[in-house]
């Protein structure tokens, strides 16, 4: 049995959990298994058929007063007593910074090893041991990791598979009351305040998304971008020296610090590909690069390359469109 640990918010359960749900499901196919789900603290109403829609057979609820404030080790007690209970032969959770937090508590209380921001399985294990590929170094590189400890523990990358439904399945509710030690109550979040607005939508949603970085020269520099953008329906993104240059807003910005995106298409212009933006640009399907350097990481890891000024190339593209939609 595969466990997937699943966050909520007020909607139900977030898109990279249902990310984790998708891989889990992959990974059950390969040890022949159910997929069962955890759901920690508060279950928002219709989370349930929500995961009973994404191929989940049966939700753990931790509940007790222990669980009405989120803490890594709170956390990881629940998902340790779960995996005690239910016998699960790995823990999957989202590459999120609760998912991290509390699958890292969890390897340690185990003894296991922890596989983060896993992007795939191998295409055979080693005998007893899980292979899995795995994102290192801000996204750069790509790593192989062995597992041979069960339960194997990880955690998937944001947003590199996608989110799938299936033909709902019947679910099971169990809930449980798991003891929890004094010393994992000690940290715990004590308040929350609300956050600023996400804009960030649109961008980490998009099908298409266009690029640009130091190449647009100052703030005066993003009308072609922008007007590409549009013109393919996409999202307009950026560099993180453009929005510490304040040329364009924060949550345009693409990378470790900022959005991780998968489109389809990713056109980044003027754009060097340092890891920080790598890190939020690699799962991208198709990337384009125009860069007056060739030798640029960006150019040189993308699916195609133009090698010219973006300020010409860019509006000749935009010309193109417009006279082929007449």
């Amino acid at each position: 049995m595969i466990l997937t640990l699943v966050e909520t918010d007020a909607t139900g359960a977030t898109e990279v959990s249902l990310e984790a749900v998708t891989f889990g499901r992959t990974l059950a196919r390969r040890t022949g298994g159910p997929v069962h789900a955890l759901v920690v603290g508060t279950r928002p109403d219709g989370v349930v058929d929500q995961l009973a829609g994404h191929g989940v057979g049966e939700v753990h609820h931790a509940t007790g007063e222990a669980f009405a404030a989120y803490g890594g080790a709170v956390w990881a007690a629940a998902v340790q007593a779960a995996v005690a209970a239910t016998g699960a032969e790995a823990v999957v959770a989202p590459g999120s910074p609760r998912g991290l937090e509390v699958m890292a508590h969890l390897a340690a209380r185990l003894d296991v090893p922890m596989a983060a921001n896993v992007v795939g399985l191998g295409t055979e294990d080693d005998g007893e041991a899980l292979r899995v590929t795995r994102q290192v170094v801000g996204g750069a590189a790509l790593e192989e990791m062995l597992l041979p400890l069960r339960p194997a523990v990880l955690t998937v990358a944001g947003h590199a598979v996608q989110a799938e439904q299936v033909p709902p399945v019947p679910v099971t509710v169990r809930e449980f009351s798991p003891e929890v030690a004094e010393a994992d109550l000690v940290t715990r979040v004590v308040s929350t305040e609300p956050a600023a607005p996400d804009l960030s939508g649109a961008l980490t949603s998009a099908k298409v998304v266009v690029g640009a970085g130091r190449g647009a020269g100052g703030a005066e520099g993003f009308a072609s971008v922008a007007e590409l953008a549009e013109l393919l329906g996409g999202a307009l993104g950026v560099s993180r020296v453009v929005t510490s240059m304040g040329w364009r807003p924060h949550h345009e910005q693409i990378g470790q610090t900022g959005s991780r995106i998968s489109p389809d298409l990713y056109i980044a212009c003027g754009i060097s590909g340092a890891i920080q933006h790598w890190a939020g640009c690699a799962s991208s399907k198709t990337i384009l690069a125009v860069n007056t350097d060739e030798a640029a990481p960006m150019v040189t890891k993308a699916t195609y390359a133009v090698i010219g000024d973006m300020h010409e190339v860019v509006p000749a593209i935009n010309a193109e469109i417009r006279r082929r939609r007449g």
